[in-house]
């Protein structure tokens, strides 16, 4: 299967260089000014734009916007919830609902100032690598190890089948909207891993909301998302240090990612174990007064690190992802494989998901929706053709995501209904797929068009999920799964 694909893979991106040696002329005259004028406000907004206000009225704005992000988020997910979906999908479209693409421009920019973008984006930099932290945290090792032949089988099959039909729609895509500079090569590559995004802990709030957390049916999914999280990352990561190496660096970034994933796995990982497993015991038991209350008395000592504790996470959290940037990779992928490395159960696992997770959630990820938001203009999806190559996206992520999941479980020996709920759950994106299109639009390898585009697939295919989970696996047969809580 992964030989077919990188055959295939091959052949589609010969044919794709021709492409962009037609493209030549064109991105040479259009990269410059014509290219500057189509970036929305995110990325047209730089130290002039900046200076147009002062140090106060930027605090005051930032504020403003992450007050009115969080609000409307709310609302927004106490509304989508009331249908069925995960609370990250209106925390998504509020974003997009301050964004100019429905309130306009100037309606927009009373909120969301163009002049605050880049201040926004750093705090949004800044919630990114924290959360991708304790989404490495979350990964749980043990549930590859109980199904690994089936989890490694599906989970690959998840990514090989959508990436393929990524990079083939990529051939009719990157003329009109890939980045002007941008390499077919990386284009297909990128479009490929956009494709094959599994939003873990959307799929797990899904999970939960149905109580298929400890089903076997839940279980395999986990299995599938977390296997397919690590390997989507790493192709991430490559996708990532193609687009940014020049000729002649790509070996050094090739080999510098694999150094340090090397590093983190056989030095860190080991290291982390001993010391973290310094801070288990319950030493707050002795020095606090007395609250030992039985069955009560593990979950006070799982929040009770020392100080030093903490600052030591951070500092590692904070080199990790620094040391990934200095590669050429990105510095999420450096704060998520720190988290992968720290045993999920221990007390810094528990700490930091329990303390650090909601926070995060709470007042730093709203200002990536709003980042997102500023950058994400739907007005530019104009005319039928536009709106066609829309759904033609959607269509292709839906079928490769769910058609390869669900077939790899059937011969796996899944009936056809477990195989294609196991579908349905893995088509899950949500903010996973946000973050990888941001990066992409940073590295200017798409278009603020097709941008656009890739956000609405990742909200269509996520408000698929919860309904088509429901009419495969009925309440009962989730309540039968899933022992009482």
């Amino acid at each position: 299967m992964i030989a077919g694909a990188v055959g295939a893979l091959y052949l589609i991106c010969r044919h794709g260089e021709t492409l962009a040696a037609r493209r030549v002329v064109a991105a040479l005259a259009e990269s410059t000014a014509p290219a500057a004028s189509t970036v929305p406000t995110a990325q047209a907004a730089g130290p002039v734009a900046a200076g147009a206000i002062n140090r106060t009225e930027i605090l005051v704005h930032v504020l403003m916007a992450l007050a009115a992000v969080i609000v409307t988020g709310l609302v927004l997910a106490k509304g989508f919830a009331y249908l069925g979906q995960p609370p990250v999908i209106g925390e998504v479209v509020a974003g997009i609902v301050l964004g100019p693409s429905l309130l306009g421009p100037q309606i927009s920019a009373l909120i969301l100032p163009p002049a605050v973008a880049p201040f926004l984006g750093v705090i949004a930099e800044l919630g990114v690598v924290l959360y991708m932290f304790t989404i490495g945290l979350e990964l749980r090792g043990d549930l590859v190890r109980g199904r690994a032949g089936a989890a490694l089988a599906i989970s690959h099959a998840s990514i090989v089948v959508p990436f393929v039909l990524g990079a083939l729609l990529a051939l009719g895509l990157y003329p009109g909207l890939a980045s002007g500079g941008a390499r077919f090569t990386t284009f297909a590559l990128f479009m490929g891993v956009a494709m094959s995004i599994t939003a873990f802990p959307v799929l797990a709030r899904i999970l939960e909301d149905r109580g298929m957390m400890r089903s076997g049916l839940g279980g395999l999914a986990l299995s599938c998302a977390a296997t397919d999280d690590v390997t989507a990352w790493c192709l991430l990561a490559a996708v990532v240090g193609v687009a940014r190496a020049h000729a002649g660096e790509g070996l050094r970034v090739a080999a510098g990612t694999l150094a340090f994933i090397a590093a983190m796995v056989l030095i860190v990982r080991p290291l982390a174990r001993r010391i973290v497993a310094r801070w288990e015991a319950p030493r707050p038991a002795a020095s606090e007064p007395p609250t030992p209350t039985g069955a009560d008395a593990p979950q006070p000592a799982a929040h009770a690190l020392p100080p030093e504790a903490v600052a030591l996470v951070f500092v590692a959290l904070l080199l990790s992802a620094l040391a990934t940037e200095a590669i050429g990779i990105h510095a999420i992928f450096g704060a998520f494989l720190l988290g992968a490395v720290i045993p999920h159960d221990s007390a810094v696992a528990r700490t930091f998901s329990t303390q650090l997770r909601p926070m995060v959630a709470t007042l730093l990820l709203p200002a990536f929706f709003a980042f997102t938001g500023m950058r994400t203009r739907i007005d530019l999806l104009s005319g039928g053709g536009a709106w066609l190559v829309c759904g033609l996206i959607i269509l292709v992520a839906t079928v490769g995501k769910f058609g390869g999941t669900a077939i790899a479980a059937r011969v796996a020996g899944l009936d056809w209904r477990s195989a294609s709920a196991l579908g349905a759950l893995m088509n899950t994106r949500g903010l996973m797929e946000l973050i990888v299109l941001n990066v992409g639009l940073d590295l200017g390898v798409i278009s603020p068009a097709l941008f656009a585009m890739m956000v609405l697939m990742a909200i269509v295919t996520t408000m698929l999920t919860s309904p088509a989970v429901r009419l495969l696996v009925p309440a009962a047969a989730d309540r039968a799964a899933a022992p009482a809580r």
